[in-house]
């Protein structure tokens, strides 16, 4: 599935089983909920906090895959309410990062292998 796919079918789920999209700013809301939520569980598998409980090394990705999956959905809902293409904004984004950057990281002293 390619990106603009991945937009349509978020749509139709949208449509068949949200009824509809929460308005942009309830959906940033809950954006920065997900992230919370990535943020939280990054910083206890490679951070310095710990799980309140054991927890597998299985578990752990099963968890970090759905709440990046959770960010990656409510991302696309967001382009999709404001009409933008994700696909070309990625493109356009590593483009205008290639520019930006295509040297200033190999120049980096703090980047050079150790």
């Amino acid at each position: 599935m390619n990106i603009n796919e991945w937009q349509q079918e978020v749509d139709s789920w949208i449509s068949n089983h949200g009824v509809r999209y929460f308005d942009v700013k309830t959906n940033t809301i809950i954006l920065m909920e997900e992230v919370g939520e990535l943020a939280r569980l990054i910083a206890r598998m490679y951070g310095e906090q710990s799980f309140k409980q054991s927890i597998s090394d299985q578990e752990q990705t099963n968890m970090l895959s759905e709440e990046l999956g959770d960010v990656i959905f409510v991302l696309t809902c967001i382009a999709n309410q404001t009409g933008i293409d994700l696909e070309k904004i990625l493109s356009d984004n590593l483009e205008k990062k290639t520019l930006r950057d295509r040297e200033r990281h190999h120049n980096n002293p703090k980047l050079s292998e150790q």
